[in-house]
């Protein structure tokens, strides 16, 4: 299998802006008819491109074939496997018809949290650098402080951007905030580039947020690529059993997206449920991760 597109080779074609809809349709007909193991062609004339055409628009929104992520995210099947505690989405791939030896490899991230006064100030007397870069999953839109990134959330196009600002502005209402998008597109390629996921060189990150809430991202950082938890089970694992409303809550003010990987969390049934920048997203993500573990690649 080929491996995943570099961020040099995403950025070298940008996205039309109507591609995130021929996504999000081709997902919903793979998800709602996976019985079926619709083929390349059947979806390609059901969102209206020729199959050529829609195979490299899905590969480069997805970073992987329509039929593997078909083979690795099948949804109801999957479903019923995550029912277990810290449930291996590679469990679920190889049961759907992947093939061989899988090595996982997960981003290497160190990070600090801001003081509490930072954060309750509003980031007053912080500036906050931000920007557009390209990614796997749409127009990433980034944010860093002089420590390391502090924030990281999704645009369709850039018709999006604005949008995506505000939210990560909103969170620290008192910052400075200056665009430059060729400070963020070295966090970037640490983000969304496999060969730069390296331990000797970790992407640094800047955890700005209410003491319970840094305490939950944390907790997130540690759910290994290629497996997925539950609310639950992650406060559990805070030494707060009865708290998953509020770590629920907590998980959806991640402020760091795919970095922090919010997406990994799952309802008790399984079930995908919400997601800040949709599930299309967070159905992307998940197959992005077990399509590239099941590619075999070299732990760093």
């Amino acid at each position: 299998m080929p491996p995943a597109p570099t961020l040099t080779a995403l950025a070298s074609v940008e996205p039309a802006p109507s591609d995130y809809d021929v996504v999000r349709r081709a997902l919903e007909h793979l998800t709602t008819r996976f019985r079926d193991q619709p083929s390349t062609e059947e979806v390609a004339a059901a969102v209206g491109l020729s199959p050529s055409h829609f195979n490299h628009v899905f590969r480069r929104w997805c970073g992987l074939s329509p039929k593997a992520f078909l083979q690795a995210v099948t949804l109801d099947r999957a479903r019923g496997l995550l029912r277990r505690e810290e449930a291996n989405l590679l469990d679920a791939a190889y049961e759907l018809g992947l093939s061989g030896p899988a090595r996982l490899h997960d981003l290497f991230v160190t990070h600090e949290a801001m003081s509490p006064g930072a954060f309750k100030a509003g980031g007053a007397g912080l500036d906050i650098r931000w920007g557009v870069a390209p990614s796997p999953f749409g127009l990433a839109v980034l944010a860093a402080t002089e420590r390391g990134l502090c924030g990281l959330g999704f645009a369709d196009d850039e018709a999006g951007v604005p949008a995506a600002r505000d939210d990560l502005a909103g969170r620290w209402p008192a910052a400075r905030l200056i665009r430059d998008d060729a400070h963020v597109a070295a966090f970037a390629a640490q983000a969304f580039d496999p060969a730069e996921w390296r331990p000797d060189r970790p992407l640094r990150l800047v955890l700005i947020g209410a003491d319970f809430q840094v305490e939950v991202w944390r907790a997130l950082l540690s759910i290994p690529l290629g497996q997925a938890t539950t609310y639950g089970r992650l406060a559990e694992t805070l030494g707060r059993p009865k708290a998953a409303r509020a770590v629920g809550a907590a998980v959806g003010r991640n402020p760091i997206s795919f970095v922090v990987p919010c997406h990994r969390v799952v309802g008790a049934s399984g079930a995908l449920t919400g997601y800040h920048w949709g599930l299309t997203r967070k159905r992307a993500m998940l197959g992005w991760e077990t399509g590239d573990a099941g590619r075999g690649s070299a732990a760093p």
